[in-house]
Order: structure tokens, then C-alpha cells, then sequence
């Protein structure tokens, strides 16, 4: 089995080609390109991702970086077996164009489309990381539009635990940066400039929100942190930013980390899992492991190039649904909402 992925969710352009044995099981599976083409130049000068401009791009990009994928794997269009997409969530405008070029593909090769979660292919990066890996476990999914701690029973089979009830933990880190002055994207630039502050230096709020909930809230901190910046300069109080960025870090590090092993806990697993962009945190990483081993909890997480948006995820979670479940219909919407329940 040989499939082509595709991802346009927000404003990288990915095309990636996964070849299986067609069983159920990670360690079968050959990873033979991922290419992606990101916009953050683009949307630098912006602050942030503009819809438009992304979808824009997307389409000026999508039929070189299919070509380019198809390249380097080695492989020609009458090769693929199936074509697999992202429909949601994530920019409608953006997911229509990766959904439509999959859907076209499809009909012209005459092979199966099948349509993907986005959270649930951020999960299913660390199959491609770690081909021993087997369900159940719990994942934390962290990006710029998602906080959702995620138990997965088996593949396909998904309990969602909790889930952000404003800001995302991604989103937390590009507002706060900006605040700060730093550059955008700006959780990579809060977690380098970090790594010479002192986390204990601001004890910023912890949101743990009521008793026994595994949801997440990041709007209370990052208002903390605008309102701290703003009264140590009315107050013409020197500012360290490394500082500053290292306690807000720390707030949302601690939160994150509680959870996740809470959860892990409650569904007596022995292994837990990081997903998506903000999963390549240095002190996340570092966080989570150092817990997790204190009560016997195994952590995953892929390298920092699969925990950003990239096709290779999309390509895995297509495999698996292709052989689990069939194919999707070609009149599947983009559905910018989607969740997994």
C-alpha cells in the first residue's frame, strides 16, 4: 500500500508518501517523503496567520510540492493506492484547497479518498516516531488551536478527556510573545529566549479550573502577563524578558503536565503521548519526562518536525482508517470545526 497524504489546515503546504504492509501495525509502516512548504515568512510581517493570504498561497504551492513528494519517494501517480486529506479542523478556505487537489486526485487515478481529522493525525505522528507504540494510551495534543488531552482505547477509538475552554496553549504563546517583542511564530522564540530566564522569577496563576476537570484555560494567564508588563512599565520598572518568558512558560508547562498525568492516572496507562506544535517545547519535553518517570509513566513524542503541521501524520491516520474503516465519500465538507467525538 502506497498513499499520498495531504495537509493545507492552516498555513503550511504538506504532501507526504507512506508505504505499508497493510496490517495493523506500526513497525510495517516506510516513511518515504515529506515534504513541506511553510508560509511563516509570509505571515510574519502580519503577527500572525491572515485566512486569505494562506489560502492563497496554498494554491500556488499545492501541484509542486505534490510533485516534489512524489520525487523524492521514488514513486509516479499510478503507483499510489489511496489519497488522504485533511477536512478539519482548521481555516476552511486553506483546508478546501489540500481537500479538493486529494478529491481530484482520487477520481482521476480512479483509487480511495479518505478524509482526516487533524487532531487525530497530530496523535498518530508518534506511530511513525515509534513503531512499537500500541494503544491504549493518553495524548496530550498542544498547537496553536488546540489544547485537548485525548485517551486513545485502540485506533479510531477515541475518549476526549478535556479540552481548551478559550485560548489554546500555542495561541497563549504567539499573544505573549508578542506582548514581549519577540518574533512570530512565537512559542519557538518564547522557549529559545527562556532558556536564559528564571521560571521562578513571576509567579504567574495556574488555571487548574474545578476539581477533577482535565480542560484547560490560557486566557487568565496571558491577560496576567499583559497586565504584569503594563504596570512594571507605567511603573518604569526594568523588564527582563527571558524572565518573564521563562515564568510564563513555567505557568503553562505546569498546567499541562498536571493533567496529562492525572488523566494517565485515571485511566491507569502506563504510557502518555505529545502531539502537535507545541509538543517540541524543550521544557514540556523536558517537564513531562521528568514526572512522568518520578510514577512509572512512559512519555512519546515525535521529533520537532512531526510535531509541527506536516502530510507524513495525515498519511498514517489515512492507512489505518483506509484499513479499519473503508474509504470516505467525495462529497466529504471541509469542516473547520471538527472534532473527534
Amino acid at each position: 500500500m502506497i498513499i499520498i497524504g495531504i495537509e493545507t489546515s492552516c498555513d503550511e503546504t504538506a504532501v507526504a508518501v507512506l508505504e505499508g504492509t497493510g496490517d495493523l501495525s506500526p513497525s510495517g509502516l516506510n516513511l518515504r517523503s515529506n515534504i513541506i512548504a511553510s508560509q511563516v515568512k509570509l505571515h510574519r510581517q502580519f503577527g500572525g496567520v491572515v485566512p486569505e493570504v494562506a489560502s492563497r498561497k496554498h494554491v500556488e504551492t499545492i501541484i509542486p510540492v505534490i510533485e516534489k513528494a512524489l520525487d523524492k519517494a521514488g514513486v509516479t501517480l499510478p503507483d499510489i493506492t489511496a489519497v488522504s486529506a485533511t477536512y478539519g479542523p482548521g481555516l476552511v478556505g486553506a483546508v478546501l484547497v489540500g481537500l479538493s487537489a486529494a478529491k481530484a486526485l482520487a477520481v482521476a487515478l480512479n483509487i480511495p479518498f479518505i478524509g482526516v481529522n487533524h487532531i487525530e493525525a497530530h496523535m498518530y505522528a508518534n506511530f511513525l516516531e515509534h513503531p512499537h507504540l500500541r494503544p491504549p494510551f493518553v495524548c496530550l495534543v498542544v498547537s496553536g488551536g488546540h489544547s485537548d488531552l485525548i485517551y486513545l482505547r485502540d485506533y479510531g477509538d477515541y475518549e476526549v478527556l478535556g479540552r481548551t475552554r478559550d485560548d489554546a496553549a500555542g495561541e497563549a504563546f504567539d499573544k505573549v510573545a508578542r506582548a514581549l517583542g519577540l518574533d512570530y511564530p512565537g512559542g519557538p522564540a518564547i522557549d529559545e529566549v527562556s532558556k536564559g530566564g528564571n521560571p521562578s522569577a513571576v509567579r504567574f496563576p495556574r488555571a487548574f479550573l474545578e476539581a477533577g476537570s482535565y480542560d484547560f484555560s490560557f486566557s487568565g494567564l496571558k491577560t496576567s502577563v499583559v497586565n504584569y508588563l503594563a504596570k512594571a512599565q507605567s511603573g518604569g520598572e526594568e523588564i527582563s524578558v527571558p524572565d518573564i518568558a521563562a515564568s510564563f512558560q513555567e505557568a503553562v508547562v505546569d498546567v499541562l503536565v498536571d493533567k496529562t498525568l492525572k488523566a494517565a492516572s485515571k485511566k491507569h496507562t502506563p504510557i502518555v503521548a505529545l502531539a502537535g506544535g507545541v509538543a517540541a517545547n524543550s521544557r514540556l519535553r523536558q517537564e513531562l519526562y521528568l514526572r512522568a518517570q518520578e510514577r512509572g509513566v512512559d512519555v512519546k513524542y515525535p521529533s520537532p518536525i512531526l510535531c509541527t503541521d506536516n502530510a507524513a501524520m495525515v498519511t498514517c491516520v489515512g492507512y489505518f482508517q483506509l484499513l479499519l474503516k473503508g474509504s470516505s465519500p467525495l462529497d466529504l465538507p471541509a469542516s473547520p470545526s471538527l472534532s473527534l467525538e
